[in-house]
């Protein structure tokens, strides 16, 4: 294949970089990226496939974790993150597994925010603690409960930025800071902004994580996940990928490749929605409270800002009651979809605390603020005052 990739793309804006960058054109000089759907390569002799192996000449192999469709998408969101590189995976939760079991080994220890995507916490106090990797948890907000927490074997800090569904906020720069000087990686989570609304390379992370399934897909088509970050690290993570095999598709790679060309068309929109419904929400009389750093009233607003201009598509909102009453918002929706899922094109509506955060303790779930009367709303590209008319059935 001929790389016909700007050779100039350094210099251009990122709406350029989401249509032009990672670019590879065949013979056949498709215009549109094309879908390798082979579970092998071939060579023109022996010899070629010996220095492939090797890792003596460059070429594909075999796309467990070498293909043309998989190479253009990790290219393209490494270039929209402003980092070297980038490894695909086939799910956000095997990003995190990757980076964690590609990175660490048995004596390590993790510094984690506690308001994490709810799988995330018996990956690290089950599955990676039995091969002898610890996790200590803090609030996500509290700089001392961070410091405080590390150990001279401290290799990673972790943390979801805003994170789901509370919309807390982590100083990234902060948390860099505090890596920095415990010879530890900082890992953010930024599937909820995506590099269209933040980069947190530029405030000093090591590595940027995604669930690709989200907002980089846009339509809820496929599972896709990505670490982003310094080609040495990549690297290591890549030798786990390329082992233990939890790869990324060629044909979700090429949905999710294409869903970064309307990214920023699609999360700005939804995140100026968000916005106008959290002001909508807190002037409701059945509604107690609104998580949404876009919000003056969030008590870390400021930070937010400072970090992204806008604060994406999710909030989430507490009623007033118990899990009846939030039960009852969800089941009178006609319109918004009742589902776990979020970066859709389509509003969803989920009660997190018996289907997000299900799998963690009663203790995990107050420790990170999740009520029984918790809602969490993920705004999609349908009409504002449809979405308000569907929850006031609820909510009247």
């Amino acid at each position: 294949m001929a790389d016909k990739s700007n050779s100039n793309l350094d210099s251009m804006s990122f709406d350029t970089l989401a249509v032009r960058a990672g670019y590879l054109q065949s013979s056949f000089q498709e215009n549109s990226e094309a879908l390798f759907l082979t579970s092998s390569f071939t060579y023109k002799n022996a010899a070629e496939a010996a220095r492939r192996f090797a890792n003596e000449e460059p070429g594909f192999i075999y796309s467990r974790f070498t293909n043309p469709t998989v190479t253009m998408f990790q290219d393209r969101l490494a270039a929209l993150e402003g980092t070297e590189a980038c490894i695909a995976t086939s799910t956000g939760m095997a990003a995190i597994s990757s980076a964690v079991m590609g990175l660490l080994k048995q004596g390590d220890h993790i510094v984690s925010s506690q308001s994490v995507f709810g799988t995330v916490m018996p990956l690290l106090n089950q599955i990676c603690k039995r091969f002898g990797i610890d996790t200590t948890w803090v609030d996500p907000t509290d700089l001392g409960a961070w410091r405080a927490a590390i150990r001279p074997n401290t290799r990673m800090l972790f943390c979801e930025t805003p994170s789901n569904p509370l919309a807390e906020i982590c100083d990234i720069a902060a948390l860099a800071d505090i890596a920095k000087k415990a010879n530890a990686w900082l890992a953010i989570d930024n599937c909820l902004l995506t590099p269209a609304l933040q980069r947190p390379i530029e405030f000093g992370a090591d590595l940027v994580i995604h669930s690709a399934t989200k907002y980089i897909d846009g339509q809820g088509r496929v599972l896709a996940g990505a670490v982003c970050g310094r080609k040495e690290l990549i690297d290591q993570i890549y030798g786990f990928v390329r082992t233990a095999g939890p790869a990324i598709s060629p044909f979700n790679a090429w949905i999710c490749l294409k869903g970064l060309e309307t990214l920023k068309l699609r999360v700005e929109a939804q995140s100026r929605s968000a916005l106008a419904l959290a002001h909508w929400l807190e002037a409701q009389p059945m509604v107690e409270r609104v998580y949404y750093a876009g919000l003056t009233s969030h008590p870390q607003h400021a930070l937010a800002m400072r970090q992204s201009a806008l604060q994406g598509a999710v909030l989430s909102f507490e009623v007033k009651g118990a899990r009846a009453e939030a039960w009852r918002v969800i089941d009178a929706v006609k319109m918004i979809s009742i589902t776990a899922n979020l970066g859709d094109a389509k509003t969803t509506i989920t009660h997190p605390a018996t289907t997000t955060h299900a799998r963690i303790s009663q203790a995990e779930r107050d420790a990170a603020g999740i009520g029984e009367n918790l809602l969490r709303v993920a705004v999609g590209l349908e009409w504002i005052e449809d979405i308000q008319c569907d929850l006031q059935r609820g909510l009247s």
